[in-house]
């Protein structure tokens, strides 16, 4: 599905390109002088972004002079991407594509790092100290199109890297969060499919600390996309994952988020108590005679008020919404 979003949207000229030369994945404009970049003419008087199908975008710009240029972007699915005809090139080029100016190049970049992260994992490895930062750069990029095709660079990358890249992951974590709680429809569904491809790729233990945080940030939405990451990664860790890394302490940052401010927040942390009850349960040890039951153990960990906000949500029910699905 292709979308379509930029800050410097207005009108949609009724004229077309003087031609066209497609350079990986995207139809770079080429006029008499060899301009390929809208974004080099100050003096743009119109420019518009509009679908062309198929996830393309076509940004099309009139100038003064009377020339019109356009650019097309290609959104490429992890799936579809092909491998890049000359690696070594491409890995020389890499850094200095993803620094540049020329929207058109950093798209094609980042495009590139996906296809290296892809085929190429080994030699990319290496490079990820140098990359991650510039794709935070592009992340943070007013341009949609530059925008929508960093996530997707940054969900490649924790598919790729996994628990590789988790010393790097604060950076983008928080702008994936930003951009997942933002109003633009097709950068927020695109920044949420990036943070499931994060829960469901590195490992529990090392995200689950730096997801935390942003539980307790001052933006609603924010938490309630933070709360959504942390329930879809803790099931991960397992019934004895939970009891090592501290079912108590889960259930306090759950029973945090059971007052929240948006649904959200509130539905993950239900669907979190039910998932910690049933590990709870499936590992629990016979005390004597007696089973340890989850009632009593939430009444010897908690205040009153404490255990009785949890039994009051697992009481009702233990299925919850699948978060991400």
């Amino acid at each position: 599905m292709s979308e379509v979003g930029c800050m410097d949207i207005k009108t949609l000229p009724e004229t077309g390109s003087n031609g066209s030369s497609t350079i990986g994945g995207f139809d770079k404009p080429c006029n008499g002088n060899g301009v390929a970049n809208v974004e080099e003419h100050p003096v743009t008087t119109t420019s518009s972004m509009v679908s062309a199908g198929n996830g393309v975008v076509s940004v099309e710009s009139g100038l003064e002079n009377g020339n019109v240029e356009v650019a097309e972007v290609e959104y490429v699915e992890s799936e579809n991407l092909s491998d890049v005809e000359d690696v070594d090139t491409c890995i020389k080029e890499l850094v200095a594509g993803l620094d540049s100016k020329d929207w058109v190049l950093l798209c094609e970049s980042l495009n590139n790092a996906r296809r290296l992260s892809k085929f190429h994992e080994e030699k990319m490895l290496d490079m990820l100290g140098d990359v991650i930062p510039l794709i935070v750069k592009s992340l943070k990029n007013p341009r949609s199109a530059v925008c929508k095709t960093a996530i997707m660079a940054s969900g490649d990358l924790f598919i790729t890297y996994k628990d590789h890249i988790i010393d790097s992951v604060d950076p983008l974590l928080v702008q994936l969060l930003l951009k997942s709680s933002q109003d633009k429809r097709f950068l927020c569904e695109a920044a949420e499919k990036a943070l499931v491809a994060l829960t469901t790729s590195v490992s529990p233990t090392l995200l689950l600390p730096k997801l935390q945080p942003h539980l307790l940030g001052k933006n609603p939405r924010i938490r309630a996309k933070a709360s959504m990451c942390f329930c879809r990664s803790v099931p991960r860790l397992g019934a004895e994952g939970i009891k090592a890394y501290g079912i108590d302490k889960l259930i306090l940052v759950a029973v945090r988020q059971l007052s929240d401010k948006l649904p959200e927040s509130r539905e993950a942390a239900r669907t979190l108590l039910s998932q910690l009850q049933t590990a709870y349960e499936e590992s629990a040890v016979p005390n004597e005679s007696e089973p340890f039951s989850w009632e009593q153990f939430c009444s010897s960990k908690f205040p009153p008020s404490t255990a009785q906000a949890v039994l009051r949500v697992t009481g009702v029910g233990r299925e919850g919404p699948i978060l991400g699905s």
